[in-house]
C-alpha cells in the first residue's frame, strides 16, 4: 500500500501539521487570498487521496487531469504513479500556487515525482480553454479526478459538461471520472447523481468508501459512460 507524506504543509493563514504516511514525500505551499476556496485542503481531498493511495495500481502509467485542483495535493500525489498529471483551476491566484508547487517537486532532491506535471487554467464549461488542453493531448486522458468540488448548484451542470467533453477526447470505454464527494446538502446529493445521468453517464458508489470525514458523510463515486 502506498501512503502519502506531507512535510511543511503551508495553508493560508497557518502552518498546520498533517498526518504522515509512508513512501511518498511531498512539500506543498499555499498563500492567503480573499477567496480561499481553492487554497484549502478540503475533506474530500483527504478522502480521495486515501482512496488513491490504497489503489495506486490504477494510477500506474496513466494520464490524469484533475478538476478544481486547489493547492494541488491530489495531483502531486498522483505524480508519484502516473506518467502525466494536468492540474486545473479557474482562479489565477490558485494557478500561481499550483505552479509554485510544481517547481517545488521539480527542485526537491528527494522528490518521488515520476510524471510530467502541468497546471492549466480551466473554467468548467469553457470550451476554448478545454480545447486548448486537449489539443496538446490529442490522445486524451485515462482518468478525470475531482475532490470536494461540488459546492454551487449552478456549477454542477458545467462540471459534467466538462467531464463529458473530456470523455469524448478519449476512447470512452477507457476513461472514468473519480469523484471524492462530501455531502453538505441533500439537494446537492440528488443533483450530482441527476446531472451525471442527464449527461448519459453511469455513476456508481465505490463499495466500502462511504465514511464520516470532518463531521460530514463522504463517498467515492466512479463515473463512466454507459457504452
Amino acid at each position: 500500500t502506498w501512503l502519502l507524506l506531507l512535510d511543511n504543509f503551508l495553508c493560508p493563514h497557518a502552518c498546520i501539521s498533517i498526518t504522515h504516511y509512508n513512501n511518498c514525500g511531498l512539500t506543498i505551499c499555499g498563500t492567503a487570498d480573499f477567496d480561499l476556496t481553492g487554497q484549502l485542503v478540503w475533506p474530500g481531498a483527504e478522502l480521495l487521496n486515501g482512496y488513491l493511495t490504497k489503489n495506486a495500481n490504477m494510477l500506474q502509467g496513466c494520464s490524469v487531469i484533475e478538476l478544481g485542483s486547489g493547492v494541488g495535493i491530489t495531483g502531486v500525489l498522483c505524480s508519484r504513479f502516473c506518467r502525466e498529471v494536468v492540474m486545473t483551476d479557474h482562479n489565477e491566484e490558485v494557478l500561481k500556487i499550483l505552479n509554485k508547487n510544481i517547481k517545488l517537486q521539480e527542485s526537491s532532491d528527494d522528490s518521488l515525482c515520476c510524471a510530467e506535471l502541468k497546471a492549466e487554467k480551466l473554467e468548467w464549461g469553457n470550451s476554448d480553454q478545454l480545447n486548448h488542453i486537449l489539443q496538446q493531448r490529442p490522445e486524451g486522458f485515462d482518468l478525470v479526478l475531482g475532490a470536494d468540488i461540488c459546492f454551487q448548484q449552478a456549477n454542477v451542470p458545467l462540471l459534467f459538461d466538462t467531464v463529458e467533453q473530456l470523455f469524448r477526447g478519449r476512447d470512452q470505454s477507457k476513461c472514468k471520472f473519480i469523484l471524492g464527494y462530501v455531502s453538505r446538502a441533500k439537494v446537492m446529493d440528488v443533483m450530482v447523481i441527476d446531472e451525471a445521468i442527464r449527461h448519459g453517464l453511469q455513476i456508481n458508489e465505490v463499495s466500502g468508501t462511504r465514511c464520516n470525514i470532518k463531521n460530514h458523510e463522504g463517498v467515492i463515486f466512479e463515473i463512466a459512460t454507459n457504452h
